[in-house]
């Protein structure tokens, strides 16, 4: 039988021997306490990479090799899931394991803003996160449905604009000690929070606060097609909204209010940021001029920048001027518009680099098949397990050069993910597709859709028997 490693290392060697047997009492306590207690030797070797690790067990115990912190805890979380039950109590199998990742940005964007997510479910998605070795957790903080973040230099977003959500149900929004707990655990875990203030479009929720800063809705017949299909109504100034439509609402380009306005929240986002990235927004901005599109998000891009960090913003952000080194998010599907793949490259040609998160793949809230009772099918219809796996980040844009693609990034967007019980269901197990796309080697025999299934059942597996209501399909698919 393989182990059942997920994502798959670098280098993994079985060796002979004896297994190593952990001490009575080890199927009380957690995989990852039990494989860490065994551990005899841990040491530096600067020789390797910062995430890199080497893993060696036999029956005489386990020796770990890193050169930085980050290693270490990957050798951790690999250990945690060689765990298993033996014959004679808890054992790990006699290898040796040479591991580094593929792409340094290995993440997964979480929306608040559809629906609002306490800090007890995104602590807990942090932790789940870490046994997957993922690096960035991308949180969609603002959209037309509620501004998710107390803003001290604008104090009636939080409190006019976070009272409900998709479909009229309450609303929220962290206050400054959530976000402090926030960075802590996500800092434990090894994971940087990346934080999203969307702009111009998606930006009714603004105008609840601040109604001097939003253009009035523009209403299409995609709007009105949307509206009578999933609810929520039509979208009017100064009302929440609360259906699903996109594309509607936008800042007053131009104002020298907005231009304070972004100031204001940009800087303070980019205080409370320790990490280098803080995401802009950019996308679906239908209800906004192109000329003055590209001169808002420009301005947003500068701020970021003068703040000390880097933007990143969606793919369609690429026609803006942005400044070097600025990072895209590709949305688009496995196979892109040739739109969508020009304003792509757009970001590589200014020397900044892409960050893939393909909607027909790793959009998690997509349907698993046609009977998922939660998620949407818009993105060329529902996603099966095997599909979040069988694509490669290098081959969606054709002729890009050699490290270009920074990463991998899941989404799970949160129409219709009320709860921890909906982001368990839709981000389990496909949150793994995109954690081994990231990390694995790109070519090998545990890098097809058989191996992986095998492996993933066996996660599925654990992580059902650890409470976590991951979807069973990938045993049937």
């Amino acid at each position: 039988m393989t182990l059942p490693l997920v994502p798959w290392p670098a280098s993994v060697r079985p060796r002979e021997g004896a297994p190593l047997h952990l001490a009575p009492g080890t199927a009380a306590r957690a995989e990852a306490e039990a494989a860490a207690s065994a551990v005899t030797s841990e040491h530096h070797d600067a020789a390797l990479p910062d995430e890199g690790y080497r893993l060696d067990v036999d029956a005489a115990g386990i020796v770990v090799a890193a050169s930085a912190p980050a290693g270490a805890r990957h050798a951790r979380a690999t250990l945690a899931q060689l765990v298993e039950q033996g014959p004679e109590g808890w054992v790990i199998r006699p290898v040796s394991i040479a591991d580094a990742p593929r792409y340094p940005h290995r993440g997964l964007m979480l929306d608040v803003a559809r629906h609002f997510h306490p800090v007890s479910t995104v602590a807990w998605l942090l932790d789940r996160m870490a046994e997957l070795k993922l690096t960035h957790l991308h949180l969609h903080l603002t959209d037309d449905q509620g501004w998710r973040l107390d803003m001290r230099s604008r104090p009636a977003l939080a409190e006019r604009a976070s009272g409900t959500s998709v479909g009229g149900g309450p609303g929220g929004f962290y206050t400054r000690a959530d976000w402090d707990d926030l960075l802590s655990h996500a800092e434990r875990r090894g994971v940087q929070l990346v934080p999203e203030i969307d702009l111009p479009g998606h930006t009714h929720a603004v105008g609840l606060a601040h109604p001097e800063l939003c253009a009035p809705p523009v209403v299409t017949d995609e709007v009105r097609r949307v509206a009578a299909e999933h609810g929520g109504g039509l979208p009017r100034a100064g009302v929440p909204y609360t259906g699903l439509a996109v594309g509607f609402s936008s800042l007053r380009v131009g104002e020298p209010a907005v231009e304070e306005f972004l100031h204001d929240v940009l800087g303070e986002v980019c205080a409370l940021t320790p990490g280098d990235l803080v995401h802009i927004g950019g996308d679906e901005a239908l209800g906004t001029d192109p000329d003055d599109y590209a001169s808002l998000v420009g301005l947003a891009a500068e701020i970021v920048v003068a703040h000390g960090k880097t933007p990143v913003a969606w793919h369609e952000a690429g026609r803006a001027p942005l400044p070097r080194g600025a990072v895209g998010q590709f949305w688009g599907f496995r196979t892109p518009s040739a739109e969508h793949a020009e304003a792509a490259r757009a970001f590589v040609a200014r020397g900044g680099t892409l960050v893939m998160s393909p909607s027909d793949a790793v959009y998690l809230d997509m349907k698993y098949d046609p009977s998922t009772p939660l998620g949407l099918t818009w993105a060329d219809g529902p996603t099966s397990v095997e599909r979040s796996y069988e694509w490669d980040p290098d081959d969606i844009i054709p002729g890009l050069p050699d490290g270009a693609v920074r990463g991998v990034e899941a989404a799970l967007w949160t129409e219709t993910i009320r709860d921890r019980a909906g982001v368990e269901r839709m981000a389990f197990p496909r949150l793994a597709s995109a954690a081994e796309i990231a990390w694995s080697p790109r070519s090998g025999r545990e890098r097809a859709w058989p191996a992986f299934r095998a492996r993933l059942a066996e996660r599925v597996r654990r992580w059902r028997e650890d409470g976590v209501d991951a979807q069973e399909i990938v045993l049937t698919s």
